[in-house]
């Protein structure tokens, strides 16, 4: 039985014209590009201070992805060249905090202790 709310009532589709919108294009080198190489100039010259300081070579890869990561987080940033130095110094401290905290459980030791790391 067919009620007034069970009813379907088909409605024809209309389009319109089609419409395109225009795109501006973006320049072909903005002002970031010149950026980037500064700021990757930065990065490389902090991370090799840390690697000619570093004398223990399993820890290169740790500090090299210390770098990458705190570039990746400072880029966000309005201001990452500013930004970038003291992240990555929080980055290579946590990279050393994480190597000596697997040394030991390596070893069987006792936990390390964050100010055993510092030193």
């Amino acid at each position: 039985m067919r009620t007034e709310r069970t009813r379907r009532r088909r409605l024809p589709a209309r389009f319109g014209r089609e419409t395109t919108l225009a795109v501006p294009l973006a320049p072909a080198v903005g002002f970031r590009a010149t950026e980037l190489t500064e700021f990757e100039r930065l990065k490389e010259r902090l991370l090799r201070e840390q690697l000619t300081t570093e004398t223990r070579p399993e820890l290169f890869a740790a500090l090299r992805r210390a770098a990458n990561d705190a570039a990746a987080v400072a880029w966000t940033m309005p201001f990452p060249s500013l930004v970038l130095p003291e992240l990555f110094r929080e980055k290579v401290t946590a990279a050393r905090h994480y190597d000596a905290k697997q040394a030991t459980l390596r070893r069987g030791d006792q936990p390390v202790r964050d100010a055993e790391v510092a030193a």
